[in-house]
């Protein structure tokens, strides 16, 4: 009897490392899941704490001093906070501490709880690559296999936070190099995201939920194609100009003014004071306070808040995208914690509902064309951010979510807001010599 030559090793193989990888990322997603579920919750018991009480605002500038402590006195490296985690994947150093997670926890819930403008994405990232981090400590993971991991971290806290596991995965892939993607974690990222989101629902979270009303429809002009109306696609891309350059102003601005505030307020806890005072001013300017904190409701029913973004009849006004992209870049800018990507989708989904008006678009598909295309241009995750945009408003305007995000990422230049992220093929197309 012939001897059956072919003995799937690969495959067998490959379902070795499955089932380790699964065993392995485990404790991160259920960790990770778990202190992203109790940050969810801390934050919106400070925003309401905060909306009843008022007053906390004239609170920022000592909070920022608590805030600035904190991090002098414990925090060592986590100071560095995403960067840390992504140069720890790059190049191995020094480690991402445990210490990292209470940290960023506490310092975003005092920056929303006295009215900072910050969002949640960098806590949950942070939350999931130090206790990713320390897992592998436990367990004595070699370095290639730290590196995966730490991936596992970030695809999980991202995945968690948002209720968009795929997204997650996928970001964790993207965000390390601009204009590549890694896949050697792609079966682990997307296992830990998947678990993470389950363990953080299983705690009672729930996200808030998006809708996009508007179906395409046969353009007037005569002219559609596999259900897009080509005016509109039109219109959609000059959004996504103005998408990539208002993700290109608002990196700019906050590095810029990190860079100035260390170079001119000679007393580092000052710096925060600095900018609590700022942002308390800016508050009196605009006369209103919905610049602040997430930003994802507002205390009043027709305020201004990434909700109302999607319908008209409202309190947003042609410059409310700006007004946010200052004071997030302010309040980050000048030490005080929290992520960016929030502030990001209110900053898109304010400008979108500008530009539908401007334009003559729908106005809800425009806002949730801002919301995920300006985050796209800022972290350079064109790929992850359509991914978000099906997970988000589902997949019939999936063509104009590549559209608008590939062309935000493009025009946001060769700016981030990530130090760490790096270049790995230029935006410029360059023609062979």
């Amino acid at each position: 009897m012939a001897e059956n030559k072919y003995i799937p090793k690969e495959q067998f193989t490959i379902a070795v490392q499955l089932l380790r990888w699964t065993l392995l990322v485990l404790p991160v997603a259920a960790i990770t899941g778990s202190l992203v579920a109790l940050f969810l919750w801390l934050l919106d018991e400070a925003t309401h704490f905060r909306w009843a009480h008022p007053w906390l605002l004239y609170l920022l500038p000592l909070a920022g001093v608590i805030i600035y402590f904190m991090y002098r006195l414990y925090g060592k490296d986590a100071e560095k906070g995403n960067n840390l985690i992504m140069e720890e994947i790059h190049r191995p150093g020094g480690g991402v501490p445990a210490r990292m997670a209470p940290l960023v926890l506490v310092s975003t819930v005092l920056t929303h709880l006295f009215g900072g403008s910050a969002g949640r994405e960098g806590t949950a990232v942070q939350i999931g690559g130090s206790m990713a981090a320390w897992v592998a400590r436990i367990i004595k993971l070699k370095e290639p296999d730290v590196k995966i991991l730490l991936m596992t971290g970030i695809a999980g806290g991202f995945g968690a936070v948002f209720g968009t596991p795929v997204t997650g995965a996928v970001f964790a892939l993207e965000v390390l190099a601009v204009g590549l993607v890694r896949y050697d974690a792609l079966i682990p990222c997307l296992i830990c995201a998947v678990l993470a989101d389950v363990v953080c629902a299983a705690w009672g979270i729930t996200h808030t939920g998006y809708h996009i009303l508007y179906q395409a429809m046969p353009s007037t002009e005569g002219v559609s194609f596999l259900h897009m109306d080509l005016w509109l696609l039109m219109k959609v891309i000059v959004a996504g100009v103005a998408f990539g350059l208002t993700s290109w102003l608002f990196s700019t601005l906050m590095k810029a003014i990190k860079t100035n505030a260390n170079a001119y307020i000679k007393t580092p806890w000052l710096i925060p004071v600095v900018g609590g005072v700022v942002i308390i001013a800016l508050c009196y300017v605009t006369g209103t306070r919905d610049y602040l904190g997430l930003g994802v409701t507002s205390e009043s029913p027709d305020g201004i808040s990434i909700l109302n973004a999607f319908s008209t009849g409202n309190q947003i006004t042609s410059w409310s995208w700006l007004w946010k992209l200052v004071f997030t870049a302010i309040t980050l800018g000048m030490g005080f914690k929290g992520g960016e990507v929030t502030p990001l989708f209110f900053m898109g989904a304010m400008l979108g509902h500008t530009l539908a008006l401007l334009l003559g678009a729908p106005v809800d598909l425009l806002a949730g064309l801002g919301f995920i295309a300006v985050f796209a241009g800022a972290t350079n995750t064109p790929l992850a951010c359509t991914i978000m945009g099906v997970e988000l408003f589902g997949t019939h305007h999936v063509i104009y979510f590549a559209v608008a995000c590939f062309t935000a990422y493009y025009f946001s230049g060769q700016s981030g807001i990530y130090s760490a992220q790096r270049r790995g093929i230029s935006k410029l197309w360059q023609r062979e010599m």
